[in-house]
Order: structure tokens, then sequence, then C-alpha cells
């Protein structure tokens, strides 16, 4: 990246230093006082919602503050978000606790304050892609020009991961030390293991979809491509047609892709294939489905909870690795079997996946706690 590229970065850069300096003058610590933030959405959600329920259940003498919005694109869009990044930096002031689940640009920027705990509840289980400062030197990571002036993912006081496996990627990517890297759960998997709810989410989800009952669900969830909101269109690798010729009978697919990802395909309405956008989330359409096609999406290690069939369609594996590039090797660890075409995907599904104990050996490799109590355990570290 060119130093003039970089020009707009370094003023946003001194003047959310500025503004977080003036608050620091102005204002005091409040004791009680945490920030939930996020650009992944607008609203509390994921990670986030379940500490802030865990919180405000166990710790009601904390009081929660939001700071929730997707960034757009366009020129209009980043001058919008740059006073939500203002904004930012008053509560960064006088939060006593300031949560995450992504990048978060104002923090990187500031000198936090002493007694400001900033916590980093990683949006993706377990460890797959290479991210943060894993990617330096790769097309989708930042450049070493941008982090003479923007230290990506510092001042991180903690982070909260799956296992002990993957502890020392997160301290690289984040170039923390391991011993401010706790492997207590991710808590958004807490739900899995609510009977009751998933109970009522499937009849939710009947009256919504009534095609899909008494039929097999396949959730397919690619992983996000693209860097930052650069995204161009998604296209469905496999034949959807001959998917639904071969299997309609028994089962129905849903399509769910990143938030950021934008689809270029035209689906038949009501039968076979069916994109599913914002009724339910992600973790609730992991719950409903009885088998999972992904590629590098990391959703599969919260799917390895459920002990069900996946299915790896990697079919751009080769220019992934050159792009981003993975910390495992893929085709080793990937608990289920492989296609590259649709008449392999659609034998695979009639063989309903990978086995039990490969599923298994994984959830245990990468899940240090399968309880349901991820949360308890996270808001007892922080707040107890």
């Amino acid at each position: 990246m060119s130093s003039l590229k970089l020009v707009p970065t370094i003023i946003v850069k001194y003047v959310l230093k500025a503004f977080h300096g003036m608050f620091c003058l102005c204002f005091r610590i409040n004791p009680y006082k945490v920030t939930f933030a996020s650009y992944r959405a607008n609203q509390l959600q994921d990670n986030l919602a379940f500490i802030h329920r865990e919180m405000q259940q166990s710790y009601p003498e904390y009081k929660p503050h939001y700071l929730f919005k997707k960034m757009d694109g366009s020129v209009l869009g980043k001058l919008l978000y740059i006073f939500h990044m203002i904004h930012a930096t008053f509560h960064l002031a006088t939060s006593r606790y300031f949560i995450i689940d992504d990048f978060y640009f104002p923090i990187y920027v500031i000198k936090p304050r002493n007694r400001v705990d900033i916590i980093q509840l990683w949006h993706s289980a377990g460890a797959l892609k290479k991210f943060g400062l894993s990617t330096v030197g790769k097309p989708f990571g930042p450049s070493p020009e941008y982090l003479k002036h923007v230290a990506i993912h510092g001042n991180y006081t903690k982070a909260y991961v799956s296992s002990t496996e993957v502890v020392p990627y997160f301290a690289e990517a984040f170039n923390m030390p391991a011993e401010n890297i706790y492997p207590l759960g991710i808590p958004r998997t807490d739900y899995f293991y609510s009977k009751e709810m998933i109970g009522d989410l499937r009849i939710q989800f009947q009256r919504t979809y009534p095609q899909t009952k008494r039929k097999k669900v396949i959730l397919y969830a690619p992983t996000f491509r693209g860097k930052s909101h650069a995204q161009g269109t998604f296209r469905i690798p496999f034949e959807v047609e001959e998917m639904k010729e071969r299997l309609g009978e028994q089962y129905v697919l849903l399509i769910h892709l990143h938030p950021y990802m934008r689809g270029e395909f035209a689906l038949e309405e009501g039968n076979f294939a069916f994109q599913v956008k914002d009724a339910f989330s992600i973790q609730e359409l992991l719950a409903l489905s009885d088998l999972l096609i992904t590629d590098y999406s990391t959703v599969f290690f919260d799917y390895s909870l459920l002990g069900r069939p996946m299915i790896f369609y990697p079919y751009d594996l080769e220019e992934y690795i050159r792009s981003r590039d993975f910390y495992y090797t893929y085709e080793d660890m990937v608990p289920g079997p492989m296609a590259a075409d649709t008449e392999t995907l659609i034998q695979l599904i009639q063989n309903e996946g990978g086995s039990e104990d490969e599923i298994a050996q994984f959830r245990n490799r990468f899940f240090d706690h399968q309880d349901g109590h991820s949360a308890k355990r996270i808001a007892q570290h922080i707040f107890g």
C-alpha cells in the first residue's frame, strides 16, 4: 500500500487519538461501565449477546453500553463511520470493560488508559484460516507499511478461545502473550445445549418454511470471500438443479452467505433450495440442519459439537491458500469427506458425510469444554 493511499487512514488515526486524549482528560473511568462494540452487526448478537445476558443475570451491578454499526464501504458510509469511531473513543476512555468480537479500528490507534480492559471475543471458533498478523505479506493481509501506522489487533488485555490447541495461533495473530489468551469456550455455542429453545426454533422454522417438513435439511454455508468490505458477488459452485432432481424427495437445501457477501444466483421459488438471510441466525441454522456443506468457514468447528455429518467443498483451495493460507493442512484436518464436483457431492450426501468417530476426535481436539456453560465461565473470569 503506497504512502499516499494511507494518508486518509493516518488523518483519521490522529483525529481519534486527539478525541480520546481529550475524553481521558475530561472524564473518569466508570468502574461499572461495560461497552459492547462491533462493526459486524447493527445489534447485539452471537458471542457478545451471550456474555451480555450472563452479565445482566449474574453481575447486575455492571451497566451495558452499545456501539453497533455495520460499516458501509461507500464514501458517505466511511465518513459517517468516522463519527461513529469518535463516539467509540469516548467509551474507550470511560469504560471499565470494552468488549469486541472482531477487528475494531479505534482500539489500535489510541493509548488505552490503565484499568481499562479491552477484551476480544473473536467471532470464529477453533483456528483454520490465517488472520490478523499471521496474514502479513498475503494479498488478504495488511501491508508492512500499514502496520507502521496502525498496530492492528493491538491493545487487547484478554482474549477467549475454544481450546488450548489454538492458543499459539491466536497469540501470533494478535501479537499478545499466550498467558492472556484463555481457552474457556465460545459463548454462542451454549445455544446448542438448550433443547427447549431448539424445539421452539424448529416449530418456528417449519412455519416459515413449511416445505421443509418431513425432509432432511442440508445447510450450505461458505466462507467470506473478499477483503474487508470490498466484496464481489458469489456464485454457487455446484449445480443446484441437479441436486434437486436427485435429492429433492428427501432433502431441502438452505443457503446462508456471510453478511458481507452478495449472492448472484436465482433459486426456483419454494421447492428445494432457499436462501436464508435475516430470518434465522447462522447458529440457529446449524442447530436445525441435518448435514453441513462448507469450504473454509469455521462454522464447522461449532457444528462438530452437534456430532452431525459434514461435507467439504473447497472448489478454490489452491487460490485460497495463495491469498490467505491456513494454520493447518486443510485436507488433513477437516472432519469429513471432500468433493470437487456436483456428482461427488450428491453421492456424499446420499452416504451422509463422514464418520461419527472422526467428528468426535475433531471436537475433542478443538473444544476443551463441551457443556453449554462457556458464557458463564467467561463472564465469571471477567467480572467475578
